[in-house]
């Protein structure tokens, strides 16, 4: 359960529903914002773990404050508005809201929302950490397939021998194989 909550909202009477619902749902640091302008730097400030925005109609500079938010800050974001559009609804995802409810700003319907948006956020979350991993393991075995051609060219090694060349350098010297092949480009860039 989220500890600390921040509602944007410029309309006292939409935030008013929020802030009644977050109580009700047990949510007691709820932290309103009712000003869009340097949104970044007043978001890392309050340190929310969630985001409620609450909108009547969202318009393009909204939505790209939200991708800024949402790069920058990385917390689960959930957008209320009270009228959309197909465009609309896919650049907020596109834009990282996890959850994208229309017309539906019911106190009832605020915690199953909050708990939509961080399971959404978590979700994403893994698959981008995921994708981030396999995008550096990729990397890290090109450098190692470019090392061990250039050994098998320069020292006329066969593929295996000079896999496991490299494989036996980094175990004597307690490294990862690639900071092994990083070291054998290095110094065939040198010409060593």
């Amino acid at each position: 359960m989220p500890s600390r909550i921040l509602v944007i909202d410029e309309s006292p009477e939409r935030a008013q529903v929020l802030l009644e619902g977050l109580r009700d749902a047990g949510y007691d640091d709820v932290h309103h914002m009712v000003e869009m302008h340097d949104l970044v730097s007043r978001i890392a400030q309050i340190g929310p773990d969630v985001i409620l925005i609450d909108l009547e109609n969202p318009n393009r500079d909204t939505i790209e404050q939200m991708f800024r938010v949402s790069k920058e800050v990385k917390r689960p974001i959930a957008m209320f508005v009270d009228e959309s559009d197909r465009e609309r609804t896919t650049a907020a995802i596109r834009a990282g809201v996890s959850a994208y409810v229309v017309d539906g700003l019911k106190r009832e319907r605020i915690k199953p929302v909050v708990e939509l948006a961080i399971s959404r956020f978590e979700a994403f979350s893994e698959l981008e950490k995921r994708a981030n991993e396999a995008e550096v393991e990729l990397a890290d075995r090109k450098t190692i397939e470019r090392a061990k051609s250039l050994l098998m060219q320069r020292r006329q090694m066969p593929e295996a021998d000079a896999y496991n060349a490299i494989r036996r350098m980094a175990r004597d010297k307690g490294k990862k194989m690639v900071e092994v092949a990083e070291s054998i480009l290095a110094a065939s860039e040198l010409g060593i």
